[in-house]
């Protein structure tokens, strides 16, 4: 049964055209890293202070040719110009100008992700543009003649995986508000957004890599594994005092001995409500052990990552859980 007030068929007729708009808005203006911008790109219309001016000269026209006044025709005349001069003003702010998309580095659902823009402008300035994204506010510049004009943009995130924030729209009703000429431009962003991480107590130890022999090696006392540049805190009976005393430098001997205290983390053995919730807690555990720059492993989706620690094993285990189920 249909619910009373609703009315289906303009909903229907809302959605093809909007998606009609979208498909040829993608074959007009399409993704593309680096944008600039000329006729086919921009749109321009009346501001409601423009048609405001156009029905006033409509009217002062008709008056002029009621009462034969050449000052009013004058005025209307003049007015008229300066309408259509700002016509052409509006739209030249805009032509030309170039935008690069130069990247932006990995979040966690819930922030905000900064989305990094050039713009040059190599024929004249830009006074008084506006980008912004339809969940953003609308961020005020201008972009002076041969300058390379770099700008942090912000869009909120919500869900893990890639994130791709749309059509940015620049504007500007530069030089006197009566028009407003725009773009909707899509510079092929994709920022990857990791499971919103959760505080809770680390899981009980497991040592699931154990029986693949993967144990690693840590800083111990059983096999000798080299020399290292002294630092300070090293113990004095780890000097290299041979080698010091040949001209060598102070050196650190380093031994090895299997890291007993590597913690593994399995999705499958994560408690939670539903996934989103498991990857979460699995995302603080790793930015926990991190921090406690303690070993450990990630079991997830068939795949192994680890035992490590470090730059490199974060950034693959929260890659991992960001792309799991989603399209890599």
């Amino acid at each position: 049964m249909r619910p009373s007030g609703v009315d289906t068929r303009g909903v229907a007729t809302r959605g093809r055209f909007s998606g009609f708009f979208q498909r040829w808005l993608k074959r007009r203006i399409p993704a593309a890293s680096q944008v600039r911008l000329n006729h086919r790109q921009i749109f321009i219309i009346p501001t409601r202070a423009g048609l405001a001016l156009l029905l006033l000269l409509g009217v002062m026209l008709i008056g002029a040719i009621n009462y034969q006044n050449s000052l009013v025709y004058a005025v209307t005349f003049l007015l008229g110009s300066l309408f259509w001069v700002s016509l052409h003003h509006t739209y030249r702010n805009l032509a030309s100008l170039e935008l690069h998309a130069s990247g932006s580095h990995a979040v966690f659902a819930g922030e905000a992700a900064p989305l990094h823009i050039r713009l040059l402008a190599p024929r004249h300035e830009h006074q008084a543009l506006t980008l912004s994204w339809p969940q953003t506010q609308p961020q005020r510049l201008d972009v002076g003649k041969d300058s390379d004009t770099r700008v942090d943009l912000y869009h909120p995130t919500q869900q893990r995986g890639w994130f791709s924030p749309g059509r940015l729209r620049i504007e500007t009703r530069y030089p006197l508000g009566w028009f407003v000429a725009w773009s909707l431009v899509d510079l092929d962003w994709k920022v990857l957004v990791y499971p919103k991480p959760l505080s809770v107590p680390l899981p009980p130890r497991r040592r699931a890599g154990a029986e693949e022999g993967d144990q690693p090696l840590g800083e111990g006392v059983d096999d000798f594994q080299g020399l290292r540049n002294y630092q300070p805190g090293d113990s004095r009976r780890r000097l290299d005092w041979r080698a010091y005393s040949r001209g060598q430098g102070l050196h650190s001997k380093v031994f090895a001995e299997p890291v007993q205290d590597t913690l593994w983390l399995d999705l499958d053995q994560t408690p939670g409500a539903d996934l989103e919730q498991r990857l979460s807690y699995l995302c603080g555990w790793v930015m926990q052990l991190e921090q406690q720059s303690r070993p450990y492993g990630l079991l997830i989706g068939g795949t192994s990552f680890g035992p490590a620690v470090g730059e490199q094993q974060r950034d693959q285990c929260l890659r991992a859980l960001a792309l799991y189920g989603r399209p890599a």
